[in-house]
């Protein structure tokens, strides 16, 4: 009996690590989703170097998490801020959660990409992509997800990363795209003026490719799938997937409502917003509480893009500073108010909302802070931006010195 016990363990053991590589291999193609996303709601001219920012976020992220990254984000602690740090993380029998965390580390990076897209200069940027995956989003990261982080000793949930990756990404997009300034044309006589994607085709592959990651995203937060791990899995791809389908549904008919017409790519905004703020909560709401943050998150996304673009005149191409900065913070918020155990819907008070307040704010301070200096500093030593005539010629050709298309 004894033996067969061992067995069981045995595999379900085997059954965890394989969920969590597949998972992570999930999670690793969302880098195309972001790609395409990026790409298609952008000017053509800009391609090539778009695809050379999500490649580089992704093997940069790679190369820098596996050398010293993840153990400042899961070595022991050291005052619960941080972990404890050493070179070239090697030990065996972790390496599948190396992995997944390193793809996770990689989709913080890429979401400043879009924020900043058709106007920064690649040299800069690829070194901001060092710093964020290697300092930036570890440190804060450990307060929340080692286990003995100063956030997690508070009772912050953040499930699967609404603030620990999509909010640190969105924020630091926010500094980024303020510094960097907007691209030329896109603000004259005080009117924002739209700049054009050139595939909205690109723009939905990506979105739907996202989605699909999602899968791997929340549900392989779980960190295994045996026993009772199964059903976890299964009820977070429906709280994942619902809250989708409310975002998109949500945007669709608000746009509709407000422009006469119903918006692609606010409805394709709206469906991320739905998968980012459901993100932190998936595993603690219900399938209808997944809905109404879905819901929710859709309405906001649509009125956050028109007020960072209309009022404060931060020119974010693609809309990622909503989407993940400002949702990924809202639907964090959220799960103080969904969750079904200790949310203030369920009879637990204000308590868990104002856990996850202190959890939002602090790293939020923390993301926009760090950035800011990194970014200061770059600005003032090898610049931040291409200048005029490579930008109104084309990043593809200035800094790469090719085209995406040729006749």
């Amino acid at each position: 009996m004894e033996e067969l016990t061992n067995q069981i363990t045995e595999i379900n053991g085997v059954l965890d690590i394989f969920w969590i590589l597949v998972a992570g291999i999930f999670v690793f193609f969302m880098q195309a989703g972001f790609t395409l996303v990026e790409a298609g709601f952008t000017r053509s001219k800009n391609t090539i170097n778009i695809v050379m920012k999500n490649l580089m976020d992704l093997c940069i992220g790679s190369l820098g998490f596996w050398a010293i990254g993840y153990t400042i984000m899961y070595g022991d602690s050291i005052g619960k801020f941080i972990g404890s740090p050493s070179l070239f993380y090697n030990t065996p029998g972790d390496m599948h959660n190396l992995f997944f965390q390193t793809v996770f580390c990689a989709t913080a990076a890429t979401i400043v990409s879009g924020a900043v897209a058709e106007r920064t200069k690649f040299s800069t940027y690829i070194i901001f992509s060092l710093i964020i995956t290697t300092i930036i989003y570890p440190i804060s990261g450990h307060w929340v997800w080692q286990g003995d982080g100063w956030l997690t000793e508070l009772g912050f949930i953040d499930f699967a990363g609404s603030t620990v990756v999509h909010s640190v990404g969105g924020w630091a997009g926010l500094v980024a795209a303020a510094l960097i300034g907007p691209r030329i044309g896109k603000y004259t006589g005080g009117k924002s003026n739209a700049i054009l994607g050139h595939n909205m085709m690109y723009g939905a592959l990506g979105v739907f490719i996202l989605w699909l990651g999602w899968f791997g995203f929340n549900p392989g937060s779980e960190l295994a799938i045996s026993g009772g791990s199964a059903n976890n899995v299964a009820n977070i791809v429906i709280t994942t997937n619902l809250a989708a389908a409310g975002g998109a549904v949500t945007a669709l008919f608000l746009t509709w409502a407000k422009y006469g017409k119903p918006d692609l790519s606010m409805t394709l905004n709206g469906a991320l917003a739905g998968l980012v703020g459901i993100t932190a909560g998936c595993a603690a709401v219900s399938p209808g509480g997944a809905a109404i943050i879905g819901i929710l998150s859709g309405f906001l996304v649509v009125l956050s893009i028109e007020f960072i673009d209309k009022k404060l005149k931060i020119d974010d191409p693609v809309g990622a500073i909503s989407v993940h900065g400002v949702v990924g913070a809202f639907g964090t918020l959220l799960v103080g108010v969904f969750a079904t155990d200790g949310g203030l819907f369920y009879g637990g008070g204000f308590k868990q909302l104002g856990v996850q307040a202190i959890g939002v704010f602090s790293i939020g301070a923390w993301a926009i802070v760090t950035t800011f200096i990194v970014l200061f500093i770059l600005k003032k030593t090898i610049g931040l931006r291409v200048p005029e005539q490579d930008e109104i010629k084309g990043l593809d050709i200035t800094e790469h010195g090719m085209n995406a298309y040729n006749d």
